[in-house]
């Protein structure tokens, strides 16, 4: 129910994900259900190829309140206990569904799923992990919007979680790190990223150092190329807004100038943010993806992909680990 474009995108999304996955997977849809059978049986007269098969892998649960944006975060679990949100969570939490995703209200999310799933050990919180559009390939972008202030050990916490997210999801082995910064220079930055950087360098992860912003970009600079960038969520979420705003300034640009628009779409097709769907909340025990708030049913459905694949190749389990041997290693 949550979302700029709900039930449509979220209920078309879960048909377009169980047409590409294979017949083990099932989607569950939570909300009020009278509203998801009327938009289901829309999509059903406007598209009856094919539906009745998809229609059968997927399954209503009841949830009669909804979440508006306007809420504070924890009046998804104590005002309104019966939303979408927080049944849904609550399914997961009770390995009655594997995952959750949502575009609904971000903060209202994490309120929840810190609540219901709790955080790994060692974990003070949690944290969005975005991917960011590079010239080569993606690279992973954490935090990107869950915590505005953060401490040097929090950074360093962000730094591997990222790690496990490139490794699983992107299929990187030994990620490059970097800690996003004014300058490369070990003491530019803030208190927080000068702590952070000491700590970094010790952390044992393959760290390379402060990146710039214009690092991003290329996903590297002189010293290698890069695979995950830490900073606080604050930083994190103005630069990914930004860079969500820059490929349509830059096609409205091309587009007067006479361009054809058609082969402009196509070059930055890579940079739209629906190709990735949707970015997991790293550090709860569990998999909660946070979809955009105006996803289109095609997002939703590359959010649900996301899922699947941090399902699939265990990424809660291998964070769990992780996090267990660094207590270790710092004992």
């Amino acid at each position: 129910m949550g979302g700029d474009f709900a039930p449509r995108s979220p209920v078309a999304g879960a048909l377009l994900a169980i047409g590409e996955l294979d017949s083990a997977h099932t989607i569950v849809l939570v909300g009020r259900t009278s509203v998801i059978q009327s938009e289901l049986d829309r999509l059903d007269t406007a598209d009856p190829a094919g539906f009745a098969a998809r229609r059968d892998r997927i399954s209503i649960v009841e949830a009669p309140d909804v979440i508006e944006m306007s809420d504070r975060p924890t009046a998804a679990i104590r005002g309104k206990p019966h939303s979408s949100m927080v049944v849904g969570l609550k399914l997961h939490a009770a390995d009655q569904a594997d995952a959750f995703v949502s575009a609904g209200t971000t903060g209202a999310q994490m309120a929840s799923s810190v609540f219901l799933l709790k955080l790994h050990h060692g974990l003070t919180r949690p944290a969005i992990a975005a991917m960011i559009p590079t010239l080569k390939s993606p690279v992973v972008l954490v935090d990107a919007g869950a915590n505005v202030d953060c401490s040097a050990e929090e950074l360093v916490q962000f730094a591997r979680l990222g790690s496990v997210y490139a490794e699983d999801i992107l299929m990187r082995p030994d990620p490059a790190v970097g800690l996003l910064s004014n300058g490369e220079e070990s003491e530019k930055g803030n208190s927080a990223v000068k702590e952070a950087h000491k700590l970094l360098s010790a952390a044992g992860l393959n760290f390379i150092g402060n990146v710039e912003g214009r690092d991003i970009l290329s996903a590297g600079s002189a010293r290698g190329s890069l695979d995950v960038v830490v900073c606080d969520g604050f930083v994190g979420n103005v630069l990914l807004k930004f860079y969500e705003s820059v490929p349509s300034l830059i096609f409205s640009m091309l587009a007067a100038a006479g361009f054809e628009q058609d082969k402009i779409a196509r070059t930055f097709q890579g940079f739209d943010y629906s190709d990735y769907g949707g970015a997991p909340l790293l550090g709860v025990k569990g998999v909660s993806i946070i979809s955009h708030g105006s996803s289109s049913p095609r997002a939703i459905k590359n959010a649900i992909q996301v899922a699947v694949r941090a399902v699939e190749s265990r990424m809660n389990d291998h964070i769990g680990r992780r996090l267990g041997h660094a207590a270790v290693a710092s004992a």
